[in-house]
C-alpha cells in the first residue's frame, strides 16, 4: 500500500497556513482534479480523493491539531482511548455524562437526590462531511461514533447473573448521607455522597465481569441520519435517543451531528443563493453568445446580449438552494468575467489594431463618462 502523502504538500500550502489559504487552495485543486472535468481518468479520480481527504482533516481545528502533532496516526478513527476523536469541541462520541453527570446528571437536568430514580442519559456529539451538492439535495449518510449503552450481560444492574445488588445499609439506598455537625449557632445538617455504596444506593458483592459493576459499556454504535436539503454548514441535527444510555431505565440522551459542507470548485453560496463566474471571451462579450451555464440540475442555455461588460451579473431563477423545512428555491447568479487572450500572433495583433482604429469613443460607454468626469475635476 503507496505511504500517504503530507496533507499539506497534497494541497501545496505552508504547515502555518491559515484557514483561508487552506480553503482556497483546497478549491483549486478540488476544480484541476474534478471528475467531471477528467470523465474516466482514475489517475484524477484518485487525486480529487487525496485533496478532499487532505480538507477535511485541514479544515478542522481539532483534526488538523492532532494531524500536526502526531501525523496520519494522528488522524486514524481508532486513535486514542475508546476511540475519541470527532471533530466537535469534545471529540467525536465523548461521553459528556463523564464531565456534567456529577453536578448536573448529564443535560437532562439536575441529579435526583433518589439515587434508583430514573436519570435521562447526556448526549453526545459526532460529525459528518458532505459535499456542496450533498447538502442542496439530501443525502442519508451513516454516522459512527461512540457512546455509553447498558451492559448486555448484567442489563446494567452491575452484578454478575445469578446475583443481584443489596441496597446500601448506610445511607438506606438514596446514595447520601446525612451528617449532623454541633456549632456554637446549633446543629447543622449537611448531605455529602455515601462512601460505602459512592452514591449508588446499592452495594455489589458479585461485581459483573464484563462491565466491571457499572452496569455500562462504551461501543461504537452506527446510524443512519437524513440530512435535509438545503442545510447550512455547521449546522447540527439532533437524533433523538442515541445518545448515552440513561441511569436505572431512565431515557438515552442525543446525538448531535454536526454537519460540515465541503466548499464547491465552482459555486458559492450566499443564503439559499448560488453564485458562479462564468468567463467569456472579448468577441462573446462583444457581440453576443449562447452560454452553457453550470447549474446543480445540470448545465443549461442562456443567451448573453450584444455589449456584455466584466462583472455583469444575470440571474436564473429557482435554481439555487431548497429553502431548507420550506418550499421553494433560491436563485442562481452569473457574474460575467472577460479573458483577455494571451501569446497573440503578428496577424492577431494586427486585427486587433485594426478593429481599435476604426472604433469611436462613442462606442465606449463607461471611457465616455470616465474623461468626462476627468475633465470636469480639473476643469478643462
Amino acid at each position: 500500500m503507496a505511504e500517504k502523502r503530507d496533507y499539506y504538500e497534497v494541497l501545496g500550502v505552508q504547515k502555518g497556513a491559515s484557514d483561508e489559504e487552506i480553503k482556497k487552495a483546497y478549491r483549486q485543486s478540488a476544480k484541476k482534479y474534478h471528475p467531471d472535468l477528467h470523465p474516466g481518468d482514475k489517475q484524477c479520480e484518485e487525486k480529487f480523493k487525496e485533496v478532499n481527504e487532505a480538507y477535511e482533516v485541514l479544515s478542522d481545528k481539532d483534526k488538523r491539531a492532532r494531524y500536526d502533532q502526531f501525523g496520519h496516526a494522528g488522524v486514524d478513527p481508532n486513535f486514542g482511548a475508546g476511540g475519541a476523536g470527532g471533530s466537535s469541541p469534545f471529540g467525536q462520541g465523548i461521553d459528556l455524562d463523564d464531565i456534567f453527570s456529577s453536578f448536573f446528571g448529564g443535560f437532562g437536568g439536575r441529579r435526583s437526590s433518589n439515587a434508583n430514580a430514573p436519570m435521562r442519559g447526556s448526549d453526545v456529539e459526532a460529525s459528518v462531511y458532505i459535499t456542496f451538492e450533498e447538502a442542496a439535495k439530501g443525502c442519508k449518510k451513516n454516522i459512527s461514533y461512540n457512546c455509553v449503552t447498558t451492559c448486555g450481560e448484567c442489563h446494567g444492574t452491575g452484578a454478575q447473573a445469578g446475583s443481584t445488588p443489596k441496597t446500601c445499609s448506610a445511607c438506606g439506598g438514596s446514595g447520601r448521607v446525612t451528617l449532623n455537625q454541633r456549632t456554637p449557632f446549633g446543629v447543622v445538617q449537611t448531605q455529602r455522597t455515601c462512601d460505602a455504596c459512592h452514591g449508588k444506593g446499592k452495594i455489589i458483592d458479585n461485581p459483573c465481569r464484563k462491565c466491571g459493576g457499572s452496569g455500562r459499556q462504551r461501543k461504537n454504535k452506527t446510524v443512519d441520519v437524513t440530512i435535509p436539503a438545503g442545510i447550512k454548514d455547521q449546522q447540527i441535527l439532533n437524533v433523538g435517543g442515541r445518545g448515552n444510555a440513561g441511569y436505572n431505565n431512565g431515557p438515552a440522551g442525543d446525538l448531535h451531528v454536526y454537519v460540515n459542507v465541503r466548499p464547491h470548485p465552482i459555486f458559492e453560496r450566499r443564503g439559499d443563493d448560488v453564485w458562479c463566474d462564468t468567463p467569456i471571451t472579448f468577441a462573446q462579450a462583444a457581440l453576443g453568445a449562447e452560454l452553457v451555464v453550470p447549474t446543480l440540475d445540470g448545465k443549461v442555455s442562456y443567451t448573453i446580449h450584444e455589449g456584455t461588460q466584466p462583472g455583469d451579473v444575470f440571474k436564473l431563477k429557482g435554481k439555487g438552494i431548497p429553502h431548507l423545512g420550506g418550499r421553494g428555491r433560491g436563485d442562481q447568479y452569473v457574474r460575467i468575467t472577460i479573458e483577455v487572450p494571451k501569446n497573440l500572433s503578428a496577424k492577431q495583433k494586427e486585427l486587433i489594431k485594426e478593429l481599435d482604429s476604426t472604433t469611436s469613443e462613442k462606442n465606449y460607454a463607461q471611457r465616455k463618462s470616465f474623461f468626462e468626469k476627468l475633465k470636469n475635476l480639473f476643469n478643462e
